[in-house]
């Protein structure tokens, strides 16, 4: 029998010999709930989450208080009720909203109370009285001494009782204040009023203890928390012991396999990084989620053992990098899609609380048989032992911090932070999750930039993606936006990588597993599992599309389950029904995954590259595929050869890839020659196949090699057909210039708000405006650039067939842009100015001035406008497929 077991059944004992201050409560009982889980009938009082809180900091050591509880509303400013039996009973750890507590109800004053006995072999040790989190502010009495409070609903605290603790029998009395979402403190989805409406995605409040209370016998100089950083460069984990009490001691970390071998050992002082050699590891990853062993000891002066925890550590990296031109996020220096669904963590049971561990796997567990690798944890601190189990089964998460309602002021601000900053060390070694998200939505978001960077100085392991949807940061390493239904893409750069963070809310009615049967909807709403079906599978078939052309590289679909009356869940809020044909999600998903795996080809648009001397555009002599093949120039006449990507290569520089071979433009023999041959190659990351654009101001750019510093040049200036290419020093001839031409049908999307160029309400008139909005692949948003001489082009909408024009032939600031037919003015004719990273301007000829969103909009229906370059992003474009 292990020592956990012994202290279980040891703790049921004492709950019926110990002395008692007052009558013992008869036991709480679970009410019936709206809807309920296939767990629901498994909880009772004698078993309310018995399983260890804390995996990553374990003793062996421990009493489990989860059970009945004296309960009873309070009233503000209270004397607390030291020595008085309360009137009701409650089954902790669920929240007092929830059916499992026996209350069912919301409050936002209440008292707790319960008596308990320390273990008589826990003589001569401290005793802490730990609570894995109490929603919001917690006040807590041994004895009728206060031993302290702790204000914060989703994070775990620890509070030394030892000097109140007497023999025999003990009293402890929580007080819990929380005001939920009228208080203005970080409460995520919780909502006193979630609306009158068919649906909401407000969720019923979580007030009390929704969490594991237990107590722990440690010694008076202990270990308090480890911090873990795996360093795959240098083949160790980076342990940092955070102890009490520990002057004058070492720490000892010592790594092992599952099967007991040990790996690695290190010392080192408290509080100081302690780097424990893990040589050749096994890596973790989501299909092999392998978890090495951790046993950290406090050792004294002496060198005695004075305190000892178990822990785990996975050895994985998370970084962006450069792939095939376009910045993705890296798990352990490979690629890795993030595809996963939202996941608010709520149950019709227990609310915040699962109602057993069991439960809580299952979610992870499910979410990994459908397909998907990633979690987006909204606006939620779960439990440790659910990221234990992310840990376990290979699943990465993206972890919010939990929201304020409203505009927060400095009070609000100030408990934020301090809630953050718990969040991100309480939860630091967990391999699972691989980045923090602080907003949603610009909900009380604010300092945006500053959050950002105070979250990467504190944590610089993980990715920081600053504000999911709405408002952008602008730092941090993702730009994350949402739209419903979608899919569509932000515009990835060279510094950040493109997130949709949320997608989809198909919902589905289920009548028999709904929460409330009369009530019920999402973003929009089919008929049946089959229209369901094939609705995921269109969404997931375009993000698979745009992992290519639009450089997308993470993706969250809303959402794993139901919530209430928010039926766009991939499974019923009971669990018992998986909505959609499991095994087609799974082969949508595993789509998206396969269309992740490196092509070499980058992303975007294709661009013909036309010659300003000879006015023809740049191929492959005879349309070879071969490596070593002449590059020439040609008549264009619509060929594959005719057409080139621009792959970033991160650092202001480009590979230029042909579509027809998938061959590089490159320097024959890697020569510094002028005049040497311009070929293509496969590529192989040599100098001489990175290339520099230098804009010249008027349309055109001219393609420099990196490696020999020589322009793409046409050999003796030639205006022949099959003239062939060669580097050549600078000499300020047209030769040397070459205009990028967007080929075929286009979108033309902002920089700043991800949004693409539109015609309003799929006009075909005259004067219609011009707007930006998401990626809906309507033909509205499809254009073409036409040649209309002088290194300028009128802007085609493929829809309507009139071109884009700057209303009235205004040259102010601000001027409308609208649609109109082809009429040859100078404000109907636009020239791309290269602006860095493979993104344009895009200047009016008549006016001189940019193509722009009103007012820098990052949102729907913002009107398309004219103004003078400032710098802004909302001036800057992209184009593609």
């Amino acid at each position: 029998m292990s020592v956990r077991r012994r202290i279980h059944l040891l703790a049921a004992a004492l709950a019926l010999i110990a002395p008692m201050l007052t009558a013992a409560p008869a036991e709480a009982q679970p009410v019936e709930p709206p809807l309920s889980t296939p767990w629901t009938d498994e909880v009772s009082p004698d078993n309310a989450l018995p399983e260890y809180p804390r995996p990553q900091l374990t003793r062996d050591d421990w009493l489990n208080l989860n059970g009945t509880w004296e309960w009873e509303p309070a009233e503000p400013g209270e004397a607390p009720p030291i020595g008085r039996e309360l009137e009701r009973e409650i089954l902790v750890p669920y929240p007092v909203e929830s059916a499992l507590s026996g209350i069912a109800e919301q409050h936002s004053d209440m008292w707790y109370r319960r008596s308990f006995t320390v273990p008589e072999d826990w003589a001569g040790r401290d005793v802490q009285l730990n609570f894995g989190a109490v929603d919001w502010r917690a006040t807590v009495w041994v004895n009728g001494t206060e031993v302290g409070t702790h204000t914060g609903g989703y994070t775990a605290f620890e509070l030394d009782i030892t000097d109140a603790l007497r023999p025999g029998g003990n009293e402890v009395v929580v007080g819990v204040h929380d005001p939920s979402d009228a208080g203005g403190q970080p409460v995520g989805k919780q909502r006193l009023d979630t609306g009158d409406g068919d649906w909401s995605i407000w969720y019923t409040t979580n007030s009390g203890i929704w969490q594991t209370v237990w107590l722990e016998p440690v010694a008076p100089a202990h270990l308090d928390r480890l911090d873990t950083t795996p360093d795959l460069g240098a083949g160790t984990l980076e342990v940092v012991a955070h102890t009490a009490a520990a002057g004058g001691h070492t720490v000892r970390a010592t790594a092992s396999t599952p099967e007991g071998r040990v790996v690695g050992t290190a010392q080192g002082a408290p509080g100081e990084p302690v780097a424990v050699p893990v040589p050749d590891a096994r890596l973790w990853w989501p299909d092999d989620p392998y978890l090495y062993d951790l046993t950290v000891q406090l050792l004294d002066g002496s060198g005695a053992v004075v305190d000892e925890v178990g822990s785990y550590f996975g050895m994985r990296e998370i970084s962006t990098g450069m792939v095939d031109g376009v910045r993705r996020p890296l798990l352990n220096g490979e690629f890795v899609f993030q595809l996963g669904p939202l996941d608010q963590g709520y149950w019709p049971d227990g609310i915040y609380t699962a109602p057993t561990d069991e439960a809580l796997r299952f979610d992870i567990e499910a979410t990994r048989d459908l397909g998907f690798n990633t979690i987006r944890k909204h606006v939620k601190l779960e439990p440790a032992r659910w990221y234990y189990w992310a840990d376990r089964l290979g699943l990465l998460v993206m972890q919010d911090m939990p929201t304020m309602d409203g505009e927060p002021g400095a009070a609000e601000r100030a408990q934020f932070e301090a809630e953050l900053t718990e969040m991100i060390d309480q939860r630091r070694s967990h391999p699972s999750i691989i980045q923090w998200v602080p907003f949603n939505e610009g909900w009380g978001q604010y300092d945006g930039a500053r959050i950002v960077e105070d979250i990467q100085r504190r944590d610089p392991s993980r990715l920081v993606v600053g504000a999911s949807g709405w408002h952008d940061t602008g730092n941090g390493d993702a730009h994350d936006i949402h739209i419903y239904p979608g899919p569509t893409t932000p515009v990835p750069t060279s510094e950040r990588a493109a997130y949709l963070g949320e997608f989809g809310g198909s919902a589905l009615l289920a009548p028999g597993h709904q929460w409330d049967p009369e009530r019920g909807g999402g973003y929009e709403v089919l008929p049946d599992a089959a229209a369901l079906t094939e609705r995921y599978e269109s969404l997931l078939g375009r993000v698979a599309e745009q992992v290519d052309t639009h450089g997308l590289s993470a993706a969250i679909y809303t959402q794993t389950t139901d919530v209430e009356n928010e039926l766009n869940g991939l499974l019923t809020y009971d669990r018992r029904i998986v909505k959609p044909d499991a095994d087609r999600v799974r082969a949508a998903n595993q789509a998206v995954l396969d269309a992740a795996a490196p092509s070499g080809l980058g992303m975007g648009a294709w661009f013909r590259l036309e010659n300003r001397n000879s006015g023809q555009v740049l191929a492959v002599d005879g349309m070879s595929t071969e490596d070593g093949a002449q590059v020439t120039q040609w008549p264009d006449n619509g060929t594959a050869d005719h057409r080139w990507r621009l792959v970033n290569n991160g650092d202001g520089t480009f590979r230029i890839v042909n579509d027809h071979s998938d061959r590089v433009l490159a320097v024959d023999g890697m020569s510094t020659q002028d005049g040497a041959a311009v070929e293509q190659y496969r590529d192989a990351g040599t100098a001489d196949q990175r290339w520099r654009l230098e804009d010249t101001g008027d349309g055109y750019v001219r393609i420099v090699n990196v490696h020999s510093g020589l322009r793409l040049d046409i050999a003796g200036s030639s205006t022949e057909n099959g003239a062939h290419a060669r580097q050549r020093a600078a000499h300020g001839g047209a030769s040397q210039q070459w205009r990028l031409m967007p080929d075929g049908e286009v979108n033309i999307q902002n920089l700043n708000s991800g949004r693409v160029l539109d015609v309003f309400g799929a006009s075909h008139d005259n004067g219609a405006r011009l707007t930006q909005w998401w990626d809906s692949q309507v033909s509205q948003q499809n254009w073409r650039f036409e040649d209309s001489g002088d290194g300028y082009f009128r802007v085609v909408s493929t829809h309507s067939g009139n071109v884009m024009e700057v209303l009235g032939w205004s040259t102010a600031n601000s001027a409308q842009v609208v649609q109109w037919d082809w009429h040859g003015g100078a404000n109907q004719q636009w020239r791309l100015l290269h602006d860095g990273d493979g993104y344009f301007h895009l200047q009016n000829r008549h006016s001189g001035l940019l193509l722009a969103v009103e007012g820098a909009s990052a949102f729907d229906d913002a009107d398309i406008h004219q103004y003078e370059d400032n710098g802004t992003r909302d001036h800057v474009w992209r184009f593609t497929p």
